[in-house]
C-alpha cells in the first residue's frame, strides 16, 4: 500500500474543489439552476433573469403555434397527395410527357 502524504491530500482536496468551482461556473454560464445544500434548485432572482424567462416563454408559445399551423398544412398536403384524383392527374400528365418525348 502506498503511504498517503500531506501533499497528496492537499492535491486531492484542491482538485475536488477546483472541479466543484468549474462545475458551478458552467452551470451558471449555461443557465442551469444552482443547488442549495439540500439539493433543491436555486434560481437567480435578478430582473435580467426574469425578463429572459418571459422572453423565452413567449418565444416558446410562438414556436408552438407555428408548429401547429405547419402540422395543419402538412396534413392538407398529405391529403392532397394521397387523393386518388391527384394521382390520376399526375399519371395523365406523365403519359402526356412520355407521348411528347416519343
Amino acid at each position: 500500500m502506498f503511504p498517503v502524504t500531506e501533499t497528496a491530500i492537499i492535491a486531492g482536496v484542491a482538485i475536488i474543489t477546483g472541479g466543484w468551482i468549474i462545475n458551478t461556473w458552467m452551470r451558471m454560464k449555461n443557465g442551469y439552476p444552482l443547488e442549495n445544500s439540500w439539493g433543491k434548485p436555486v434560481y437567480p432572482k435578478n430582473d435580467e433573469a426574469v425578463e429572459r424567462v418571459k422572453l423565452l416563454t413567449q418565444e416558446n408559445a410562438e414556436l408552438r403555434a407555428e408548429l401547429g399551423s405547419i402540422k395543419d398544412r402538412m396534413a392538407n398536403v398529405e391529403r392532397i397527395v394521397t387523393d386518388s384524383g391527384y394521382q390520376l392527374t399526375h399519371e395523365i400528365d406523365r403519359l402526356r410527357e412520355d407521348k411528347e418525348v416519343n
